[in-house]
């Protein structure tokens, strides 16, 4: 049986692809449009990390395949070099350089010489962290203590005292941390993001849906006063269950003016359980500084009233399937995940080792913050409260 000639991907496909891809459409999806293997895509996306590579373009001081043609014809009828030049307004030296690295007057080819000049003109630039080996291992050592790329390169912006040198974007990591070919920071260290995942996927990738069950005497998020919105005066936190494997889960509550984060372990999801944590939680903490509670629409609420009788907090709801309305909450979920993966068995872990990861959290620069810490700015609050 004849063997199936092999199809390349054409420019014009890849730029087809690259464009899906931005648009966050899974790798079999545009297999499917391109009428290609899902492998095949996944070869053109993993060789520079899911990153969309620049376009090549030709500098307009070098040679055209038009200039080429037309020294190839020149060099047949027999012309001078400097004639050459003076036809085409380029120096002697560029004409005999073209000629000579391109097999000389007898085997000159246009359709060639410029093929080769294309093929040579591929020099990536040397990137930052790869030049400043001190600021790649400092990169590095931020990122095994799960900073985010921005948080670093915030970090670093406020402390260089405006040394260009000592700074480097977030772009730069994400695109060293993706593209290995770059040789400036080690893909083990993927394994230290928020997501760990071999390629850098579109923001527009996944959007998490909720399905809840419905609740009695709910006080909507539409209801929350001026001030809960503008995240203006503390007290005001944004809760939610964050699941494990074998029905395990921890309560993840986060301050919206502050951004900090507490954890509780909670022993299973069912409403008692989840309230009378949250109850013995909230008395921990100085009244002014608990002043109400935004939940998704989960069962686990269920007796939502009987903490609001214990502790004086109100709680309100979002609207059905709008869980990006408690967005600091939906974001620290996330950065969870690099101490919790899905899969993870979350009973196993102790209060104290609960307390030990959300210290961890608290001390991260935050560039909502201005790059300082929720913990600075929480303990800022307790001191006025004080």
């Amino acid at each position: 049986m004849a063997r199936r000639a092999r199809r390349h991907i054409t420019d014009s496909q890849t730029t087809f692809l690259w464009e899906r891809w931005q648009q966050g459409e899974s790798i079999h999806q545009i297999a499917r449009l391109l009428d290609r293997k899902h492998s095949s895509i996944r070869q053109v996306l993993t060789r520079t990390g899911g990153i969309r590579p620049a376009s090549r373009h030709r500098s307009p001081r070098v040679l055209t395949l038009e200039e080429r043609e037309e020294i190839s014809r020149s060099v047949a009828a027999g012309c001078s070099l400097r004639s050459i030049a003076q036809r085409l307004c380029r120096a002697p030296s560029t004409i005999s350089r073209e000629i000579r690295r391109n097999g000389g007057r007898d085997h000159y080819r246009a359709n060639q010489a410029d093929q080769r000049a294309w093929d040579e003109s591929r020099r990536p630039k040397v990137c930052k962290l790869r030049k400043h080996r001190i600021l790649a291992k400092l990169v590095a050592a931020k990122l095994q203590r799960q900073w985010s790329p921005v948080q670093i390169a915030g970090w670093l912006k406020q402390r260089s005292d405006g040394h260009e040198e000592q700074q480097v974007s977030h772009e730069t990591i994400y695109r060293s941390l993706f593209i290995q070919a770059r040789g400036a920071l080690k893909k083990e260290l993927l394994v230290h993001l928020r997501r760990t995942r071999a390629m850098r996927r579109s923001r527009h990738h996944t959007q998490k849906t909720a399905d809840h069950g419905q609740l009695t005497g709910m006080v909507s998020i539409r209801e929350r006063p001026a001030e809960v919105e503008d995240r203006a005066v503390p007290g005001h936190w944004e809760g939610d269950l964050l699941m494990g494997s074998h029905h395990s889960q921890i309560a993840t509550l986060v301050e919206r003016h502050t951004r900090y984060v507490m954890l509780v372990r909670v022993g299973s999801k069912d409403t008692q359980t989840v309230i009378n944590a949250l109850i013995k939680h909230a008395h921990k903490l100085p009244r002014e500084l608990y002043k109400s509670l935004t939940w998704d629409r989960g069962k686990e609420m269920a007796d939502h009233r009987r903490f609001t009788l214990a502790t004086d907090i109100q709680v309100y709801f979002c609207d059905p399937q709008h869980p990006w309305q408690r967005g600091s909450n939906e974001n620290t979920n996330g950065l969870l995940r690099q101490y919790f993966p899905k899969g993870t068995d979350l009973s196993v872990y102790s209060q104290a080792k609960l307390d030990a990861v959300a210290r961890r959290l608290n001390e991260r620069p935050r560039q909502t913050l201005h790059f300082e810490t929720p913990a600075e700015r929480f303990q800022q609050c307790v001191a006025l409260t004080g």
